[in-house]
């Protein structure tokens, strides 16, 4: 397995959108809903690309070999009174990587990555309930608290997010 940082998603589109269709179909809470509209897709992994561009999100991706099967992403916030934060976003394992590591390893490059910019604090969100809750705790992240009814579940149920940060 490698972890690493990529500062584009020219070429890696195809298996992105794989791998956020793997996930959306195991119930990830990423944003989407059921069924997902290709297009929908489409749009926001350009938007991802633009962000990359622009410098204000880092893509962090596992390979097994030529493969992706994971990946996470870091917003860095725009407004100058929180430049030393950054948003934890859409940390995604292919449901064949699970229980493997992939998921801490990118959480791992990406905090250090967030270090070396400066960053000092880093925030993320998750459903309730969610296996990743157990993981961000092992992690070192800290509960800040619940918003019920917050998002949409797959199924179109109303669904409380919990939030965590971290002080690096």
């Amino acid at each position: 397995m490698e972890i690493k940082e990529v500062s584009t998603t020219s070429g890696l589109v195809d298996e992105l959108h794989l791998l956020l269709i793997d996930c959306i179909d195991s119930g990830a809470s990423v944003g989407f809903l059921k069924p997902v509209d290709a297009e929908e897709v489409k749009s926001y992994w350009s938007s991802v690309e633009s962000g990359l561009v622009s410098g204000l999100r880092k893509l962090f991706l596992a390979y097994d070999g030529d493969s992706i099967i994971g990946a996470v992403q870091l917003s860095l916030c725009s407004k100058p009174n929180g430049s030393h934060r950054g948003e934890v976003e859409k940390l995604m394992v292919h449901t064949g990587a699970r229980g493997k590591g992939v998921s801490k390893k990118l959480m791992s490059l990406m905090e250090k990555v967030a270090d070396e910019i400066g960053l000092s604090l880093l925030v993320l969100d998750t459903r309730v309930g969610d296996v990743a809750s157990s993981l961000y705790r092992k992690i070192g992240y800290t509960e800040a608290g619940q918003i019920p009814q917050f998002a949409r579940s797959s199924t179109g149920e109303l669904e409380g997010t919990l939030y965590f940060f971290k002080i690096l």
